[in-house]
């Protein structure tokens, strides 16, 4: 069953009830309900990647990592969102009782897509960026080699570093934590 969202201004109560109830998933921007395009294989395949690549570690550090089922609340701007993968340092922190909505990952990673890209890399990192425990954001590009890694500095400032040699590592700081191109783009490119 595909529920249909009507034009309107919901609360959250709404969203979170329309959303048990849902094919696919949403957005929930200030009111608004946005439905969420679907993926490609190259998208699951670096997700799935990610988290191979990331669970073991965070076993070790007492870390989760979470793909793109598990919702983020970012109250901030009264947004509700499914990152494509989150890390989680410690214990996660519940929006509610209800273990379906995290408050406070580490990093998150989005897989870009034609239909997301300008958002992923422009207002949701600006929501992103409103997140006190958010200290790297992650953009992978599915069709070419190209990652784009915002690390948090002192106070709001955020660099930039941009790999694309395969050959290359990404670096994760808050993890002590390195990952090679390679291995992220595995069957993919």
């Amino acid at each position: 069953m595909t529920t249909q969202v009507k034009q309107k201004n919901y609360s959250i109560q709404e969203y979170l009830e329309l959303e048990k109830q849902a094919d696919i998933r949403h957005e929930f921007i200030n009111g608004n309900i946005i439905p969420m395009a679907g993926g490609t294989t190259n998208h699951n395949e670096i997700v799935t990647n990610l988290c191979l690549l990331l669970k073991p570690v965070l076993r070790q550090q007492g870390g989760r990592v979470y793909t793109e089922n598990v919702r983020l609340w970012i109250p901030e701007y009264n947004v509700f969102t499914y990152p494509d993968v989150m890390v989680i340092a410690s214990t996660p922190i519940y929006y509610t009782e209800s273990q379906t909505t995290i408050t406070n990952p580490v990093i998150i990673f989005e897989v870009l897509s034609e239909s997301t890209r300008d958002y992923d890399q422009g207002r949701k990192f600006g929501f992103y960026r409103s997140i006190n425990s958010l200290q790297e954001y992650v953009l992978v590009d599915p069709e070419t080699v190209s990652l784009m890694i915002y690390n948090r500095g002192k106070s709001k400032q955020w660099s930039l570093n941009i790999l694309n040699e395969k050959t290359e590592n990404l670096t994760l700081n808050c993890l002590d934590l390195e990952l090679s191109l390679n291995s992220i783009y595995e069957g993919v490119i």
